[in-house]
């Protein structure tokens, strides 16, 4: 796990020099606290810059890395796990390897497929090829979006970073506000690649990639180079128990290869706990677990983490994170280069940094819920389809009645039946969204400025979430279970551990989003994942081989952060603060009415609005942090 950046000439004057690069690799030292390494083509056209964290060869993985005669240059963010196969058969077609690493291989495979060796590449990454002789820049990212990958035109050249703050070291590089994405982010509490938080900035998004050659200009737009099969599981449903068995064992032991001591997040529940039982089964010692805890019980998941230790017997460690966490603020602000306000954030930086002072390594259970189904939405979708055989003014009734309810607390169920009842009168996907943005569409329309939503495109994001959600097939849970992995799980789930554990020097590996695994998953029916029982049906029944019987009926927590008590509390005058006396970027969106009213109704108590007032806290922090420009 490392950190990579770059440049590419673009135009004749364009200066591609080592400060540069030097630079750019200097913001990325959290990700590669280990080693540096510079590579700049003789003609001055690419230049590579590398940071690294080892985990694999610990002496001989120095990057940028080439082919026998140099023609080839490769730097690599993230794990190949079936590098050690891939290799045997370069080898046995005569290719020549200096190094163990598993980015060697890369540049290898690439000479002999060209851009088509990606869909051979097993792992997570964000990586960028350069061939010297063609005159050619690949970038290209993992199927799932584990690891980042942005890039800009600037000054003349093609600048890409594992994250935007390398590019923002460059003299001059605009911090310009994209008023179209800030709508986004305030609709997902996230920034959906390929669009960034800065104007001209772009993310490669998942599963694709991108040529660029020195001194074209031409447009080029990333390429698809693998999709999530659509086929149909043939088999019973002991079958799939055995197959289920096979892969993910498989998947968590690729992910155990190391140099490095490895250990595991632990929640109380199935999917975290399903990985740690087999790293132990798997030969992983010492296995050391780590959980983090809140004094509020309804947040707080350690005596059930702690019972799953117990029973798989590990070496386990838990903190308790405090309301203290204005002191982390800014830290967070730094480290997520663009307004991020999923709270969980908080406690996985945190369970990152204390994991980092025993282990190199993390495995989670991040990815379980996408691929088996296991959210309250996907049943609650189930649910409200049933409700479409009522006349649709009855429906539309419902969802103004919630619309009209106080806001209840996050997770409770008060929340949830607001959600599901502000969505029954809407489409599916528009009832998906009812359960995951920030501000709803129609508080968004009320609370807006009217000069600001003159300047954009108030539909877009919903028409783009539309045909995300329509693709992922007949059934309602297979089009949300698509729609999680596209939007969600990249711009979401898997930004926040990476940039947390990153930020910490920590690598995390998800077991669960092995593509072979997720591919598996997708193919069984519905209700073998989704169903009366609640969601992830298949792998609770596997999990009963595994886990401890009291972990397997438990309620899903989730990962939540009580910061709406928080921002009552010991937050409450950082929010009046940043939101309102001395707001950057809110009194400029929003009308300033309404936004009073939007903090005194959640800081009295008298309703709840913490996801929406979290994501101006955050958005605010960001924009006083980064100096950008509205």
């Amino acid at each position: 796990m490392c950190g990579l950046a770059g440049m590419l000439r673009l135009t004749a004057d364009a200066s591609i020099d080592r400060d540069a690069l030097r630079c750019m690799a200097a913001q990325l030292t959290h990700r590669g606290p280990d080693d540096e390494g510079y590579y700049l083509d003789p003609q001055q056209r690419c230049g590579l810059a590398f940071r690294r964290l080892a985990i694999i060869d610990l002496s001989g993985g120095h990057q940028p890395l080439s082919n026998e005669d140099g023609t080839v240059w490769v730097v690599l963010n993230g794990e190949i796990y079936n590098f050690r196969a891939l290799r045997a058969e370069l080898e046995a077609r005569g290719h020549r390897f200096r190094t163990q690493t598993d980015t060697e291989v890369i540049v290898h495979l690439y000479e002999d497929h060209g851009a088509d060796c990606l869909d051979r590449l097993a792992g997570m990454f964000a990586l960028a090829i350069w061939d010297e002789r063609r005159g050619e820049l690949l970038l290209a990212r993992d199927r799932f979006g584990k690891k980042p990958l942005v890039y800009a035109e600037h000054a003349g050249a093609l600048c890409f970073a594992s994250e935007l703050k390398a590019l923002l070291a460059l003299p001059g590089f605009p911090r310009r506000l994209d008023w179209q994405s800030l709508h986004r982010y305030l609709l997902f509490q996230y920034v959906p690649a390929p669009h960034a938080a800065l104007r001209g900035v772009r993310k490669l998004p998942p599963a694709n990639c991108v040529t660029f050659r020195p001194q074209d200009r031409s447009p080029v737009e990333p390429r698809p180079y693998w999709r999530l099969p659509r086929a149909s599981f043939d088999g019973t449903y002991a079958d799939a128990l055995a197959r289920l068995d096979e892969l993910l064992r498989a998947a968590v032991r690729r992910r155990l290869v190391a140099d490095v001591p490895l250990g595991a997040f632990l929640s109380g529940g199935i999917d975290s706990g399903l990985v740690v039982a087999i790293m132990k089964a798997e030969g992983a010692e010492p296995l050391r677990t780590f959980t983090i805890g809140f004094e509020d019980s309804r947040y707080d998941e350690r005596a059930a983490a702690a019972a799953v230790a117990r029973h798989v017997g590990t070496e386990h460690h838990e903190h308790v994170v405090t309301p203290r966490a204005e002191d982390v603020l800014d830290t967070l602000a730094w480290h997520y280069d663009e307004p991020f306000a999923d709270s969980s954030a908080i406690p996985t930086y945190y369970v990152s940094r204390w994991a980092r002072q025993s282990v190199t390594v993390a495995l989670t259970g991040d990815g379980g819920d996408e691929a088996f189904a296991g959210y309250d939405r996907y049943r609650a979708l189930q649910l409200a389809s049933r409700l479409d055989v009522l006349p649709s003014p009855l429906r539309r009734g419902l969802a103004r009645l919630a619309g009209a309810l106080p806001r209840a607390r996050a997770k409770s169920l008060g929340s949830r039946a607001y959600r599901f009842a502000a969505g029954v009168g809407a489409d599916a996907s528009r009832r998906y969204l009812s359960w995951v943005n920030v501000f709803t569409p129609a508080g968004l329309l009320a609370g807006y400025d009217p000069a600001f939503a003159g300047e954009i495109e108030f539909e877009g994001p919903l028409r783009w979430f539309d045909e995300v959600f329509s693709i992922g097939g007949r059934d309602v849970v297979d089009r949300a279970v698509h729609a999680d992995l596209a939007s969600y799980l990249p711009g979401d789930l898997l930004t926040k551990v990476d940039i947390a554990s990153m930020a910490c020097s920590l690598e995390c590996r998800a077991p669960f989003l092995d593509h072979d695994l997720v591919a598996f998953a997708s193919s069984l029916p519905v209700a073998w994942r989704c169903g009366p029982g609640g969601g992830k049906k298949i792998l609770r029944d596997y999990a009963r081989r595994w886990l401890p019987a009291g972990s397997l009926g438990r309620p899903k927590m989730g990962f939540g952060v009580p910061v709406g008590e928080w921002m009552r509390g010991p937050l409450a005058p950082l929010v009046r603060k940043v939101v309102v006396r001395e707001s950057h970027l809110c009194r400029r969106i929003f009308c300033r009415e309404w936004l009073s009213r939007l903090v005194d109704a959640h800081l009295s108590g008298r309703e709840n609005w913490e996801h929406p007032l979290w994501a101006l806290v955050m958005l605010e922090l960001w924009a006083r942090r980064w100096g950008v420009e509205f």
